[in-house]
């Protein structure tokens, strides 16, 4: 739990405060050793392996790390040790010198699931210049996400769905405040669907600027959510006491915008954590939440905005999303490998007083200035889908399948209130058929992966990336065949369960191909 904390926000804070005497690292301790293939490189003029040395690109290095490594059948063994011992070294190859959703990728996944099983030391790498790469020291170092406990993984994994829980609730719990907003503020029901429509405009907009900048190393993943979901707690109260119609329009733009992170970078943190194999299940239960969370919005206000008035739903993103920061300040640690390195590095030029310890990221960066970095970084993304027409599909289709998805927060309230009588409150309960839908998804789309899809990897190796999509690509009628017939039958005559029912039919098959979308 120790090191939890200090990695967390608040323990970097405590750090900052006591100048590092408290919560300290390893390398901070008076009873640290320098591994032994560090004081080799130092003390002597041999003859660690040389990595050449590449030519510097503009891109900032990605997580997972590219010092994470696979073991060859080479050891190195140095020959100039003070003490003329022989120490035997692990070689290793660059994950990143791999595709991800490769065979390659999977062979150097397996190997480093069988290095975390024994400590074995990791030799570091000299580049053609004469640095020497911090690496991690031994193939189950615990600084490494890859290596923390299913325990930690899972608390980490939590904090995150919690975190995008609550902002993507934030979203559809202000649609049991439409009416009344219409009559406060004298606008009709479209300008009142505004704060729902700018909310979800803005956390989409979002991700096209948070994203690149967490995958930068210097930064890291912790800055951007912290300081986001700090300024959207804090920019929610104002929003909840909105004198205008026009101020609230821009502070809920405002909201969606600052808590898009977890949208932007929820995925990249399981990545971060788990291996090939295991990220599918982690991505599952993350595009839950944020599939439930709209779901349960209109649930959560419906019954007290009648009682309580319009603002009593903006003040519950407060409360819920107030106690998710403070848990995140106290318990979340930084998760990006680059970054995690990168403060090492730090640590030990400090130790040792040898600027010849870089980390990777440092050396690819060492000669690009701020501004390159970040403008390269927001552009990369957008180049991408420009470029990648299978990206760009799966970009557009899901905006499809989300647009569809919000627009029943819109329907919903002209057909069962109109036809059926039900209050806001009865019309918030009906969302909760995206939440059974949810986990009819994640049970169904688990055992895909548990009973087809990673013993087919395991079996004969990685198929085509397309070949994760085919769950999308049987599911994709569902939303086409449910909008039909919930069309179909909205009707005073037709029982309102067969609506309930086929609302939860097209959840599940969009929660589906959506699994299937963000997996492929």
């Amino acid at each position: 739990m120790a090191d939890i904390i200090r990695d967390a926000p608040i323990g970097q804070i405590i750090r900052f405060v006591t100048r590092n005497r408290v919560l300290q690292y390893p390398e901070e301790k008076p009873d640290f050793v320098l591994p032994e293939g560090y004081n080799t490189a130092l003390n002597s003029s041999t003859t660690l392996p040389v990595k050449e040395k590449k030519e510097t690109s503009p891109s900032p290095s990605p997580s997972p790390s590219p010092l994470e490594r696979k073991k060859t059948t080479d050891t190195v063994r140095s020959v100039n040790s003070r003490e003329d011992v022989e120490a035997a070294l692990t070689r290793t190859k660059s994950r990143q010198d791999t595709e991800a959703w490769t065979e390659s990728r999977l062979e150097i996944e397996r190997e480093l699931s069988l290095e975390r099983t024994k400590s074995m030391p990791i030799a570091p790498t000299k580049t053609a210049d004469g640095n020497i790469l911090v690496d991690w020291y031994t193939t189950d170092d615990p600084a490494n996400p890859q290596n923390w406990s299913n325990a930690k993984r899972a608390f980490v994994a939590l904090q995150i769905c919690l975190y995008t829980f609550a902002v993507y609730s934030g979203s559809a719990i202000y649609t049991s405040s439409q009416l009344e907003v219409e009559r406060v503020f004298h606008v009709g029901p479209t300008a009142a669907s505004l704060p729902l429509a700018l909310y979800v405009l803005a956390y989409g907009i979002g991700p096209l600027f948070f994203s690149p900048l967490s995958e930068i190393p210097i930064i890291g993943r912790n800055p951007i959510y912290m300081i986001t979901f700090a300024l959207f707690v804090i920019l929610s109260i104002p929003t909840a006491l909105a004198k205008s119609f026009g101020a609230l329009l821009v502070l809920r733009f405002l909201q969606g915008f600052l808590g898009s992170p977890c949208l932007a970078t929820g995925g990249a943190t399981m990545q971060d954590m788990y291996s090939l194999l295991k990220l599918p299940y982690a991505m599952t239960f993350w595009v839950s939440a944020a599939y439930g969370g709209p779901a349960l919005g209109p649930l959560l206000s419906g019954f007290a905005v009648p009682v309580k008035g319009w603002r009593w739903s903006l003040w519950e993103i407060v409360w819920i999303s107030a106690p998710v920061l403070l848990c995140m300040l106290l318990f979340h640690p930084e998760t990006s490998t680059p970054n995690i390195l990168l403060r090492r590095a730090a640590r030990l030029r400090k130790l040792t007083g040898s600027p010849q310890l870089r980390s990777q990221s440092e050396i690819d960066q060492q000669h690009l200035n701020p501004t390159a970095v970040a403008i390269d970084a927001l552009i990369k993304p957008l180049e991408i889908t420009v470029k990648d027409p299978a990206i760009a599909f799966v970009n557009i289709y899901t905006s499809i399948v989300y647009a569809i998805y919000y627009s029943f927060f819109e329907v919903f309230p002209l057909v069962y209130p109109v036809m059926y009588g039900f209050n806001i409150g009865q019309t918030g309960i009906v969302f909760t058929c995206v939440a059974v839908s949810c986990l009819l998804g994640i049970t169904i789309y688990a055992a895909y992966l548990y009973f087809y899809l990673i013993p087919d990897i395991l079996a004969h190796g990685h198929r085509a990336q397309e070949h994760r999509l085919v769950p999308a690509l049987i599911c994709v009628f569902g939303p086409v065949i449910g909008l039909f017939i919930f069309a179909w039958t909205a009707d005073p005559k037709i029982h309102w369960i067969i609506e309930f029912g086929v609302r939860e039919y097209f959840v599940w098959e969009a929660a589906v191909c959506e699994f299937g979308d963000r997996e492929g």
